[in-house]
């Protein structure tokens, strides 16, 4: 082919695959396949070696190619960068609101116009156009000065190396990197024992931080686009957002105009309800007054716009600092490392501790007393350590270390091979028997309302129990000498200990402290003594001895056979009512009066069998541990989260965000009076 051939060749395939990247990344509405788009730039490749001085640097095929940099150069700003005052409640919302009309002198009653959007949580990042072509990618730095990471920024694919107009811009927008493609680095990463990344945000922000620029070219980082700081003008945001998105940049098409600041809320409900769904993490929506004109009159203060507020979800994440790390001792001897933290708000709950999990846990993650870190807690999840930020960790601090005797009884500790779980030896620590006892007395064990931690710790101190069977021994006389028992209290708990001896089959199996059988696991077990039973018994009562006789009689196949019930759970059943010091605990269970009550299982099948339920708000006429217990009694299930999966949301008073996002989802929000007809 001629050289003028070449020439016109290439500007056409050029022109081609840009009009595709339009298609594909801002209007979301492909005009062709991968590998059509594959083809066309492989054709131009191939002109482009042949005929390298028609190589320019908006070329779909130059995103990549730039050496790697040996460091970063900075940047100032055209501009000063302004960060955006963060809100957390409507009604902080509706105090912007009033501030915008007191400083632009308009009434109280008046409407100003907001335009919406989402608040990306990614890495702010501003694009510098000279005629058409990207000339720099500036990150936000200080807000004065910022680096220059064009060489990284321009392998992002949605990012136009050349504009649909030669006009000189610069424009400001998000970085970030997709849930599915952070995950995917993360694996690839663990493989090849590279750097994993804590979340998408620091793995988009490591990835435009590389030096070598093909480092980021195999990762995957996308950009939306929201701001313009120079280059045109415009009357609205709205507008602004419109000429983006005509310009060949990528907007967010999540975005709404509202008449007045209380459909603002209306936008915020619809996005929570639906964030979990997205390809992408946001942390809230941005308010911004839509008028340009009102932007520039309210102008800034010394750190935020006057103009604009970041309306955030409910923090799920928190720092705080690790004042110390203590070990805990669970009922089967295991030691739990957890932070003592400086109290911090998360998930809308005061924090002070947060697991550290294991050893390993603690290791990998490095976590030192007098560390800054990231908490989390989602749901009814205990909070837990995440990320520690070692930039700020004081000097002189030691790795921590799990001891080598029990805490508590000082035997020794043990780790068998092939397990991450450090646990005490002695089989009688004071510790372990504390927390066998407490669990066994707790609401979804035996419920005996009264008998509390401190109450089980004093009984255990002064010889009165050594085991949870011993509390059916206690007599009145030895609880009138606890430290603030007075005769009612002593009669209430003896009560509480009576009326705990008539329990439901699979509470009591919970409450015994089986390896591995929780809540859930219990029931099934509970389910299929049921199936058994009452094959050959007309009756809803089942004594302690004829439960581990039916148990007893179950092969380890049969336990496995058991749907929901995996390996080592079965062993685990199987192995306990094995023991010998088990099944004399059995008996005096027996003796002291304890009856077991299981339902026909065809009676629950008519219930709520498969069935989810989400509780938010108060219920007025029973607690949630309550409301659950019926729940998971009738067979139906309930989670702290809703999802499409869910059946129902029982909302009482003061409900949360989950009416809204069940709404959203189109899931039955049900009121505390139907709530309990269906139970």
């Amino acid at each position: 082919m001629q050289t003028k051939e070449a020439k016109k060749r290439i500007e056409v395939l050029k022109d081609q695959l840009k009009e595709a990247d339009y298609a594909y990344y801002v209007l979301d509405n492909p005009m062709m396949s991968d590998g059509a788009r594959d083809t066309l730039k492989d054709e131009l490749e191939k002109f482009e070696k042949q005929f390298p001085q028609f190589v320019t640097d908006d070329s779909p095929t130059q995103r990549v190619g730039g050496k790697a940099l040996g460091k970063f150069e900075k940047v100032k700003h055209s501009t000063k960068k302004y960060s955006l005052d963060d809100v957390f409640s409507f009604e902080e919302v509706l105090e912007f609101d009033k501030r915008v009309k007191k400083f632009l002198k308009l009434p109280e009653d008046s409407d100003v116009e907001y335009s919406c959007e989402l608040k990306i949580d990614g890495l702010n990042m501003s694009l510098i156009y000279k005629n058409g072509i990207l000339d720099k990618a500036v990150t936000r730095g200080d807000g004065v000065v910022g680096e220059n990471v064009t060489h990284t920024v321009r392998t992002v694919k949605s990012i136009p190396l050349s504009l649909r107009e030669k006009i000189d811009i610069e424009v400001g927008g998000e970085v970030y990197m997709p849930i599915k493609s952070f995950e995917e680095l993360n694996q690839r990463q663990e493989k090849i024992g590279g750097q994993v990344f804590a979340n998408p945000r620091n793995a988009a922000a490591g990835t435009v931080r590389q030096l070598d620029p093909k480092i980021a070219s195999e990762r995957d980082l996308n950009m939306f686009i929201y701001s313009v700081s120079s280059g045109i003008e415009m009357q609205t945001q709205q507008e602004i957002l419109e000429i983006l998105k005509k310009l060949g940049l990528r907007v967010n098409s999540e975005h709404v105009l509202c008449k007045n600041i209380y459909e603002t809320r209306k936008f915020f409900d619809k996005i929570e309800s639906k964030k979990e769904k997205l390809p992408y993490n946001i942390d809230g929506i941005v308010i911004k007054v839509n008028s340009v004109d009102y932007q520039k009159r309210l102008g800034m203060t010394a750190k935020h716009v006057r103009w604009a507020c970041a309306y955030k979800f409910v923090a799920e994440q928190a720092a705080t600092i690790v004042e110390d790390i203590q070990i805990q001792i669970g009922r089967t001897g295991v030691l739990t490392p957890v932070a003592h933290l400086q109290p911090v708000t998360v998930a809308g709950s005061v924090v002070s501790r947060a697991t550290l999990h294991n050893e390993d846990e603690i290791k990998k993650k490095d976590v030192r007393i007098g560390d800054t870190v990231i908490i989390q807690k989602a749901g009814d999840i205990i909070p837990e350590v995440v990320e520690v930020l070692k930039k700020m960790r004081p000097e002189k601090t030691q790795p921590f270390s799990m001891p080598k005797a029990c805490p508590v009884c000082g035997s020794e500790v043990v780790r068998k091979s092939g397990e991450v779980a450090t646990r005490c030896s002695n089989k009688k620590c004071f510790a372990k028997k504390r927390e066998e006892i407490i669990h066994f007395v707790s609401r979804k064990g035996m419920d005996i309302v009264g008998m509390g931690d401190r109450i089980v710790e004093s009984l255990i101190e002064q010889g009165f129990i050594k085991d949870a069977v011993d509390i059916y021994d206690l007599k009145k006389g030895d609880l009138m000498f606890l430290e603030g028992f007075a005769e009612k209290s002593v009669q209430n708990l003896m009560e509480a200990i009576e009326k705990s001896k008539q329990v439901e089959l699979r509470k009591f199996l919970f409450a015994i402290g089986i390896r591995f059988v929780g809540e859930k696991t219990a029931g099934l077990l509970s389910d299929e003594l049921s199936k058994i039973y009452h094959k050959q018994n007309n009756t809803n009562k089942i004594s302690v001895t004829e439960m581990a006789g039916v148990i007893g009689k179950m092969t380890e196949d049969d336990v496995l056979n058991i749907e929901g019930i995996g390996g080592k759970i079965g062993s685990s059943i199987k192995e306990w009512f094995q023991k010998e010091e088990n099944q004399l605990s059995l008996k005096k269970f027996q003796d002291n009066g304890i009856i077991l009550s299981i339902p026909k299982i065809d009676d629950k099948l008519k219930k709520l069998n498969g069935k989810t339920f989400v509780l938010t708000g108060t219920l007025s006429g029973m607690s949630r541990e309550e409301a659950k217990e019926r729940i998971t009694g009738l067979g139906g299930n309930v989670s702290s989260s809703v999802s499409k999966k869910t059946d129902f949301v029982v909302a009482g008073e003061n409900p949360g965000s989950k009416v809204r996002k069940a709404e959203g989802l189109g899931v039955r929000v049900i009121g505390e009076s139907e709530f309990e007809k269906i139970i």
